[in-house]
């Protein structure tokens, strides 16, 4: 199983700009899906989360300006950003619980995409 993010790149102060995230491979089932990200000199931390049912939540620094969505056909999540700041700017890592088979599910881990958002 692979995640392959994208879309990520420059962006002025107060753009916009969508990430993708299609997973690939021997799925069964993908189950909760989110976006991390990783500023320089700083920790990953939690962006947004959807659940397989499509509950949502999201970081204080998100809320209100970003919004996560699912398509299950595709396999895939989107983190749509707006408002973004120069704080924003991050690897942005999609994230899921997938399942293999009925009885097996593990964490993946897609490759990063660099958002960096400048005047």
């Amino acid at each position: 199983v692979q995640l392959q993010a994208s879309g990520g790149g420059l962006v002025h102060i107060g753009g916009s700009l969508t990430l993708s995230c299609a997973a690939s491979g021997d799925i069964f089932r993908v189950n909760t899906q989110r976006w991390y990200r990783q500023a320089p000199g700083k920790q990953r931390e939690l962006v947004a989360s959807v659940t397989r049912g499509g509950s949502t939540d999201y970081a204080d620094s998100s809320k209100g300006r970003f919004t996560i969505s699912r398509d299950d056909p595709k396999n895939s999540v989107y983190l749509q950003m707006d408002s973004l700041k120069p704080e924003d700017t991050a690897v942005y890592y999609c994230n899921a619980d997938i399942m293999v088979s009925r009885d097996y599910e593990y964490e993946y881990w897609g490759q990063g995409t660099l958002v960096t958002v400048s005047s």
